[in-house]
């Protein structure tokens, strides 16, 4: 028996350098509870915004489904474009990543994601609070989605890309 210690092996590294760990570990920075809700809070009154003035001027119920369409846009849009942000994580310098690579999610995904947040909700919004505990600051819908939250000072996003497009799938 040795008794010299042996580093464990080195972990693959993503396209942004790095590391993509086991689900048990920390596998790379994470935004703090504290971002995210800041710009959930930020997002929130926006499109509470929009959907109050379209029940105004389009009545409450078209307007309710109106607003919740415009929501899944919002989301699909800015979170599925190359840059992972809304207005609100662009404020507070955070996006949304692919947890396997790092990589922009893309429609699919930022719908899925969208949806999952729903999930995240229903239990007094405990699923928004799981990441306080979990090793890789994940959320339920992050989970769910196999998404990450992550600062833009360490995973910055490509140049000149909020507010582009996702990529077709």
């Amino acid at each position: 028996m040795s008794d010299q210690w042996n580093p464990p092996p080195p972990q693959p590294q993503t396209p942004g350098g790095y590391q993509a760990g086991p689900p048990s570990g920390p596998s790379g920075p994470r935004a703090s509870f504290g971002l995210r809700l800041g710009a959930a809070l930020i997002d929130g009154i926006l499109l509470n915004v929009v959907s109050f003035v379209l029940r105004a001027i389009i009545g409450v119920y078209p307007g309710y489904f109106l607003g919740l369409a415009i929501n899944f846009g919002y989301f699909g849009y800015f979170e599925g474009g190359p840059a992972g942000q809304t207005v609100g994580k662009l404020a507070l310098g955070i996006r949304t990543v692919r947890y396997a690579d790092g990589g922009p999610l893309g429609w699919g995904t930022a719908l899925l994601r969208n949806l999952c947040r729903i999930i995240s909700a229903i239990p007094c919004f405990l699923g928004f609070l799981w990441m306080l505990w979990d090793p890789e600051k994940m959320t339920w819908h992050d989970k769910l989605s196999q998404t990450v939250v992550v600062p833009v000072a360490d995973m910055p996003p490509p140049p000149n890309s909020f507010g582009q497009p996702p990529a077709a799938a």
